[in-house]
């Protein structure tokens, strides 16, 4: 079930659902997403969907993690990400083929410790993982080029926006019961926002977890 045809199987659902980036859909075809999950759920890496990675958290369906991650990459390759609830560390592990510099937060202490083992064993020679809750960002690794989040708050931390080089991009989801997916642009004048989708993350909660 982790062979490379059942993973060339997720990248064909992934491209008829609309992803078209070929550098998107090679790091997914080349990631080993069994990796990211328990053992007993391994036979389940590849399908298009999200799984249980303890601590009442989830790895994201493939479609969300390649369709963010075509919007980090939408104005070319960024030089300096902040991934925001790296959890298993799985999109971490596609944005570092992807960008020049991951600096990844992950709040809850048991998942930060297996994703820098995995990073190890992967050779992911260009990500930074700290534990925090990842709320205030990561002011004194910034200006980012773009900031991803895998955790919603209910409004948009202003912190954030404000931890990003003029032109770079959030992306994220926001809202409580009823999430979007957005993308917010820093500007001169302040932020602009576009609505991508309707989505489902876990809330983006403040504090450790150790």
């Amino acid at each position: 079930m982790t062979s490379m045809r059942t993973r060339q199987r997720l990248v064909q659902r992934l491209m008829d659902q609309g992803i078209t980036s070929i550098a998107v859909l090679d790091a997914i075809r080349d990631t080993p997403r069994h990796l990211f999950v328990d053992e007993a759920l391994a036979h389940r890496a590849y399908e298009d969907t999200a799984l249980p990675i303890g601590w009442n958290q989830t790895l994201s369906q493939p479609y969300i993690v390649a369709r963010m991650t075509e919007l980090v990459l939408a104005l070319g390759r960024p030089a300096k990400v902040l991934e925001i609830g790296s959890g298993s560390g799985y999109q971490t592990a596609i944005l570092s083929q992807l960008v020049g510099e991951v600096y990844a937060m992950e709040r809850i202490k048991g998942l930060a410790d297996r994703s820098r083992k995995r990073f190890r064993e992967l050779r992911l020679r260009n990500v930074q993982l700290r534990l925090a809750d990842g709320l205030g960002g990561w002011p004194d690794k910034g200006p980012f080029d773009v900031i991803l989040s895998a955790a919603a708050p209910e409004q948009v931390p202003p912190g954030l926006i404000e931890q990003l080089v003029m032109g770079g991009r959030l992306v994220l989801p926001v809202g409580d019961r009823d999430q979007e997916l957005q993308v917010i642009t820093r500007t001169e004048s302040g932020h602009e926002t576009e609505v991508i989708e309707a989505v489902k993350f876990v809330p983006m909660l403040t504090g450790v977890q150790r």
